[in-house]
C-alpha cells in the first residue's frame, strides 16, 4: 500500500525576521505551516545594535532574532532547523521542496531566503576564512581584541563593522573603494569620532596575505602604488546578493538575482509562490518592511488557499 503524503498548506523557506512574520501570520490563520530553515539568525542576526525597529529603540541583532523566535514558537508551526533547500517543484498543483534532509510537500510556498555575503575574490580570501578573515564582525569582534583590523566595505554594512569594532581593536583601517563613504550619515558621525579609526579612499584589496593566519594585506592605493598593511584581521563588508540560486527557471529573477513579486501580494511568477524580504526586487531593505513583506505574504497565501478551496 502506497504511503499518504503529508501535504501542508503552507511551507515557508527562511528564518530571518520576513519568514518569522509570515509564519506568524500563517499560523494566525490556521493554516498548517511548515518553516524551513538554515539558521534563526539572518541578515540582521549580524548586526550589532539595530536602532530603527519600532518600539525598540535600541536592541543588538541577536536580540530582536531571539524575540521574534520566541513569538513565532507560541504557535503550533512545526520548523526545521539547520535544513537548507536545494530545489522546489511542482506537480499537479502540489509543490515538492527538496532538502538536505529530506523532501516535504505543500499547496503554497514563502520565500524568505534574504541575502548572503558578497565575497572579494581575491587571494587568501578562503584560504584564511576564519583565521582572521571574517564576514560577521559581530560574531568575531571579540577575538581582535587590542589587535590591528581591517574593514573593507564603506556602505552600511562595513560602518557598522566598525561600530562593533571600535570598544576592542587597537587600530581599525576601513577601505572604501570610492572617494567617499556611503553609510548612512548617522554611522558616519559616530566613526569619526574614533581616533584610532583610518579611511582610506579609492583603494583595491589585491591579496590577503598570511601561511596559517592573517598577516596583512596587499592594496593598490589611489595612485596606482601597491602598499601592504599589518593586520591581524579582516572584515569584508562590501555588501550582499539573494540566495536564489536554487529557484533560478522555476521563478522569474531580475539581472541582479533578485525575485521579482507583485509588490501588493507578494506573489512571485509562479501562482501559489510568494516571496518577502531581502531576497525580492522589493525596496528599500529594511528589517521593518521585511517583516511588513511577510505579512503581506502569508496574508496574500491564505487568499490564494481560501479561492483555490471554493
Amino acid at each position: 500500500m502506497e504511503k499518504e503524503i503529508n501535504i501542508y498548506d503552507l511551507i515557508i523557506v527562511g528564518g530571518g525576521p520576513a519568514g518569522i512574520t509570515a509564519g506568524i501570520y500563517a499560523s494566525r490563520s490556521k493554516l498548517k505551516t511548515l518553516l524551513i530553515t538554515k539558521d534563526f539568525i539572518g541578515q540582521i542576526g549580524n548586526s550589532a545594535l539595530v536602532e530603527n525597529y519600532p518600539g525598540l529603540e535600541k536592541i543588538s541583532g541577536l536580540e530582536l532574532m531571539s524575540k521574534l523566535r520566541k513569538h513565532l514558537e507560541s504557535f503550533p508551526i512545526e520548523t526545521r532547523n539547520n535544513e537548507e533547500v536545494v530545489k522546489i517543484d511542482k506537480n499537479n498543483e502540489i509543490f515538492q521542496v527538496e532538502t538536505d534532509k529530506g523532501k516535504y510537500f505543500s499547496k503554497t510556498i514563502i520565500l524568505a531566503v534574504g541575502r548572503t555575503y558578497k565575497q572579494l575574490n581575491i587571494p587568501g580570501e578562503k584560504e584564511l576564512l576564519g583565521k582572521g578573515v571574517s564576514t560577521c564582525s559581530i560574531c568575531d569582534a571579540y577575538f581582535f581584541k587590542d589587535k590591528d583590523v581591517a574593514v573593507v566595505g564603506g556602505g552600511n554594512s562595513g560602518c557598522q563593522a566598525v561600530l562593533a569594532l571600535m570598544p576592542l581593536a587597537k587600530k581599525i583601517y576601513l577601505f572604501s573603494k570610492y572617494d567617499k563613504l556611503v553609510c548612512e550619515k548617522i554611522y558616519q558621525d559616530r566613526i569619526f569620532n574614533f581616533d584610532k579609526l583610518e579611511v582610506l579612499y579609492d583603494i583595491r584589496i589585491k591579496e590577503i596575505l598570511g601561511q596559517n593566519q592573517v598577516e596583512g594585506i596587499k592594496a593598490e592605493l589611489k595612485n596606482g602604488e601597491e602598499k601592504i598593511f599589518k593586520v591581524d584581521g579582516i572584515f569584508i563588508s562590501i555588501g550582499y546578493k539573494p540566495q536564489t540560486d536554487f529557484v533560478k527557471g522555476f521563478i522569474d529573477l531580475n539581472d541582479l538575482g533578485y525575485i521579482v513579486v507583485n509588490p501588493q501580494t507578494s506573489e512571485t511568477s509562479q501562482p501559489g509562490v510568494f516571496a518577502t524580504g531581502d531576497a525580492t526586487n522589493a525596496f528599500p531593505k529594511q528589517v521593518v518592511i521585511a517583516t511588513s513583506q511577510g505579512a503581506t505574504a502569508a496574508i496574500s497565501a491564505t487568499k490564494y488557499l481560501e479561492i483555490k478551496n471554493r
